[in-house]
């Protein structure tokens, strides 16, 4: 799951995420990792954020995607380009 492949998400950092996918619905933060949740009609998209290496700015290594009325998987790709075309 990386780079393009998920429309560039993977291996950007919160800042980059945030100015893509506007203000997240929630911003967790746990010792070094960081889970930002993005969330619109079509589905909810959560981007979990570690960093590569120590010290480092924490960036996107897992995406996971739903639909917010009942929490089944949807294509996480297919999230991304619905959430993405809302800014």
């Amino acid at each position: 799951m990386e780079g393009s492949g998920y429309s560039g998400v993977i291996r950007e950092d919160a800042g980059t995420l945030q100015r893509r996918f506007g203000q997240p619905r929630l911003n967790v933060v746990e010792g070094d990792m960081r889970k930002l949740q993005f969330a619109g009609e079509a589905c909810v998209l959560d981007i979990f954020l570690y960093p590569l290496s120590p010290g480092a700015t924490p960036v996107a290594t897992w995406i996971e995607a739903r639909r917010g009325s009942d929490g089944a998987a949807v294509d996480r790709q297919a999230c991304i380009r619905a959430l993405s075309s809302r800014r």
